[in-house]
């Protein structure tokens, strides 16, 4: 039997086997990416980048070959009816049109490789250009046309860039930095633009081959923004399906470039869009809707495109709707705002008014009229927390009643006109054991100079009242006595 001191060496050893394996893995891991590591950096060595064909390789795939030649013989042929009853995806034609826009992708991405190598070589010579000229073709054409020479004033460059745009190249060009360039890497720099241009115009031939095959590939797409906008959206989104997954603010930007202004004020500079706005419905719209007509044709033909892709209506019945409801919409929205009506007086009431008047209705609002307390109590000021009966909010709030900013330092009940008449009653009502005075009224009288006297009370209330009584003190501080009647 194994005692406990045995049983733990026994794991001791498992453990350290165990660790020898994984040591044993992880150097082999670390061989294994120093060898790929090896063979990148190797990779890297080998690539020329002061070679043309090391950096460009499209054109000479045989992919790029095998669908030009298709291509060119499609356009000679023209389109093949008798495959129209097929379905969209065994059709070869709709193959060829899905691979058409793969290369289109792949086109766009080896013109911009170009275009790199080119602004690397030509930045000797004129560095300031890549910041003035931002279009890749345009770059390549302006650096053909101007080569090596130093003076722009004897090139040019009149159709291939605006107006404005070529006054502040010459400009700059008479002040840049850059000196001329070698004759093998100016003869370098022409092959690369030579290859650009070349790459343009395969584009432009594959994008003819599918705005053709439109009407049947996208019929629905084709009613609402046109053939040739159509074959351009579908080869910059990278084929129909991908289109259909693409939302519609993003179809909106499909092929918009980056204007330059080149100091020039971007007040009147107009928003970005695509190729949107060669369709005959963006251009026949009124420049101020010009925007939201830009959105309502992005949304429409998003939604066209998810037709086609389904083949939901080869007819193209869906896209003339649409194409329809943008119409309707356009011109709902040049429509002038309806007048404004002119509003006429209300009859006059030849009836009298059932609510009357008098004095019998003003003393029935004095009676009801809220008082000033309770138009404090109504009130409340702002940002500061009311006082109520309980305490905390809790309770009936007393608003502005006590506090500080309410206008009046102190805020007194005052006598209504109802209770003052009540008042008043109560007053002349007779009380007391005579029946004709009050109470607390007395026939002895204390005088300065008889002493204790017996009048009559309601004569010296009436003489009070009267204003005939003289006061018990003189000015000089000497008594004085009652007048008698």
């Amino acid at each position: 039997m194994a005692t406990l001191a045995d049983s733990f060496l026994a794991d001791l050893d498992e453990l350290s086997d165990n660790e020898a394996d994984v040591l044993e893995e992880e150097n082999n891991d670390v061989a294994n990416m120093e060898e790929d590591i090896d063979g990148d950096l190797a990779d890297i060595e080998t690539l020329n980048y002061d070679d043309l064909d090391s950096v460009s390789k499209l054109q000479k795939s045989q992919r790029y070959i095998d669908i030009m030649q298709k291509v060119e013989d499609a356009l000679e042929k023209g389109s093949d009816i008798s495959n129209q009853g097929l379905v969209l995806e065994d059709d070869p034609e709709y193959q060829l049109i899905v691979d058409c826009n793969g290369l289109s992708v792949d086109i766009e991405n080896e013109i911009v490789i170009i275009h790199n190598f080119i602004r690397d070589k030509y930045r000797l010579k004129f560095p300031e250009l890549e910041s003035l000229v931002h279009h890749p073709i345009d770059y390549a054409r302006v650096v053909k046309k101007i080569g090596n020479e130093m003076d722009l004033t004897l090139v040019d460059l009149e159709g291939l860039l605006p107006s404005a745009i070529i006054m502040v190249v010459s400009v700059t060009a008479s002040t840049t930095s850059g000196k001329p360039l070698p004759e093998d890497v100016l003869q370098k720099t022409i092959d690369a633009c030579d290859r650009a241009l070349a790459l343009d115009t395969a584009k432009k031939k594959v994008l003819d081959f599918v705005e053709s095959r439109m009407g049947y590939i996208a019929p629905n797409l084709s009613n609402i923004v046109g053939s040739a906008v159509a074959a351009k959206l579908m080869g910059t989104a990278g084929g129909l399906s991908a289109l259909a997954k693409m939302p519609a603010c993003n179809v909106q930007l499909l092929g918009a470039k980056k204007k330059t202004l080149a100091g020039f004020s971007t007040a009147t500079s107009q928003f970005r869009v695509g190729y949107i706005e060669q369709t005959e419905i963006f251009q026949t719209t009124p420049p101020a809707l010009r925007s939201r007509a830009c959105r309502l044709l992005a949304s429409k033909a998003t939604l066209a495109a998810r037709i086609d892709s389904t083949r939901g209506d080869p007819l193209g019945n869906a896209g003339k709707t649409l194409k329809e409801e943008i119409h309707k919409k356009i011109e709902k929205w040049q429509e002038p705002p309806p007048a404004k009506q002119p509003k006429p007086l209300p009859v006059p009431d030849s009836e009298p008014k059932k609510k009357r008047g008098g004095r019998r209705l003003r003393k029935m609002k004095e009676r009801y009229a809220i008082t000033d307390m309770r138009k404090l109590a109504n009130r409340m000021q702002f940002g500061v927390p009311e006082e109520s009966s309980l305490g905390d909010g809790l309770g009936e709030g007393y608003g502005m009643l006590g506090q500080a900013g309410s206008g009046k330092l102190r805020v007194s009940i005052g006598q209504s006109k109802l209770a003052a008449k009540v008042a008043k009653k109560f007053k002349e009502k007779n009380y007391g054991s005579s029946g004709a005075t009050s109470g607390l009224t007395s026939s002895l009288a204390f005088t300065p100079v008889q002493g204790i006297e017996l009048t009559n009370p309601q004569a010296h209330a009436h003489q009070l009242g009267s204003g005939t009584q003289s006061t018990y003190f003189s000015e000089t501080g000497t008594f004085s006595k009652i007048k008698r009647t």
